[in-house]
């Protein structure tokens, strides 16, 4: 829209769903080559970067990618956006509506089958009102369909690679080592690249694990006393995308907008990306802004003319 050529490097397992996009460009009108797809290894991903044509990059992915391509461009003074994890916060005042806030809770969760950054991840709960949050949330987490994605009766599908699988299952086993109780789940499931519905409460927050990513359907719980003591614990993070908190105190409410440290905060709703609004984080989740007025001016120079 502003004007630029686009060229994306797409992940190594999705070529088919870049030359589509690329293809939806073209049907939209775009002139040829004004966004192309780069059908190349991540060896050859610093030569592009290194090349004079090449004015800003942008990433999204894992924080070893982003700092991997933030000093290749710095040492080419060119500009970057990085949108990388989160481990966002679920927060749950006592003033929710539960019957409203737990469904929402179980999608937050299991979006993309918990593969996706602005996935709530931390569920931050009111000690009021956390035994009957806990019971109907594990109860519908244990309700979900595992299985093929083709089938419209499943309800949670399978994660993207066997990786991927595994990594989740390791953090799994660490947090139970550390000691976090298993309410269900916790195991692999019985399909391809399939990882039960799980939710584990007691991390220590002194434990490694309380500050890794969980990418896939895994819910950490929290107990809290009040809305102080939840912005404590959704701020004790290395990520800061977003967070979700539900409320129907206003004080309470812009405590939380004031307070929690991250790119967005959702209230009464769970986290979206949404083309009407700046997208991105802070702390270890990146920095620039994507979407909205903010994410266009990302990538344009902006030149001051004087005329006396």
């Amino acid at each position: 829209m502003a004007g630029n050529t686009g060229l994306l490097k797409h992940s190594s397992n999705v070529p088919q769903c870049a030359l589509a996009i690329e293809e939806i460009f073209l049907r939209a009108g775009f002139p040829s080559g004004a966004f192309q797809t780069l059908l190349i290894e991540s060896r050859h991903v610093e030569g592009v970067i290194d090349d004079p044509r090449i004015a800003a990059v942008t990433l999204t992915g894992s924080e070893a990618a982003g700092s991997a391509v933030a000093g290749q461009s710095g040492k080419k003074i060119k500009k970057t956006v990085l949108e990388l994890g989160g481990s966002d916060p679920f927060i749950v005042m006592p003033s929710a509506d539960l019957a409203a806030v737990i469904p929402a809770a179980v999608s937050a969760r299991t979006i993309n089958s918990g593969q996706s950054c602005i996935a709530a991840k931390r569920f931050i709960v009111a000690d009021s009102v956390y035994d009957d949050f806990t019971r109907e949330f594990v109860q519908r987490m244990q309700a979900l369909r595992v299985g093929d994605p083709m089938d419209e009766k499943t309800t949670l599908g399978p994660l993207a690679t066997e990786r991927i699988l595994l990594d989740l299952d390791d953090q799994v086993q660490r947090a139970v080592a550390a000691g976090a109780q298993v309410l269900t789940g916790g195991a692999r499931g019985a399909g391809r690249n399939t990882y039960q519905p799980t939710v584990l409460a007691g991390i220590p927050r002194d434990a490694a694990i309380f500050r890794e990513e969980f990418f896939g359907p895994v819910a950490m719980l929290f107990r809290v006393k009040d809305a102080a003591a939840a912005i404590d614990l959704a701020n004790d993070s290395p990520f800061g995308l977003g967070a979700s908190v539900w409320t129907r105190d206003g004080a309470e409410q812009t405590l939380f907008i004031d307070g929690i440290a991250a790119g967005q905060v959702f209230v009464n709703s769970i986290v979206v990306s949404d083309a009407r609004v700046p997208f991105g984080g802070i702390k270890q989740s990146g920095y620039g802004r994507e979407l909205g007025v903010a994410g266009i001016r990302e990538f344009v120079n902006v030149k001051s003319v004087w005329c006396w």
